[in-house]
């Protein structure tokens, strides 16, 4: 059973940073895209950055890149998200999730919820400003 696990998440001041963690388990990822969301209150959930697991291919939404680093521990499982420059505007609900990697590889398919199949119960990142 597919199980998705977040960590890392709290309150954090503007301008501070934060690492989230997913650990994933319950069957190999080589053929997965793991992505991170997040979700505010009154509002859809939007694409924060993905990641090819076999590959290492990573792709970030607009408003994050420069500031915000998806990355991948093969040994350990487990998908990042490294924060920095965070801001009020950051403040959401975390949301990890695995989706199979379908062939040709369209990035941007990967870029919406519906594509994923799992998802971890989500960690609360709120930046204080």
């Amino acid at each position: 059973q597919v199980q998705l696990v977040e960590s890392g998440g709290g309150l954090v001041q503007a301008g501070g940073s934060l690492r989230l963690s997913c650990a994933a388990s319950g069957r190999s990822f080589s053929g997965y895209f793991m992505g991170w969301f997040r979700q505010a209150p009154g509002k859809e959930r939007e694409f924060v950055a993905a990641i090819r697991w076999s590959a290492g291919t990573t792709y970030h939404a607009d408003y994050v890149k420069g500031r915000f680093t998806i990355s991948r521990d093969n040994a350990k499982n487990t998908v990042y998200l490294q924060m920095n420059t965070l801001n009020a505007e950051d403040t959401s609900v975390y949301y990890c999730a695995a989706a199979r990697s379908t062939y040709p590889i369209d990035i941007y398919a990967y870029t919406v919820p519906q594509k994923y199949s799992y998802w971890g119960q989500g960690t609360q990142v709120t930046v204080s400003s």
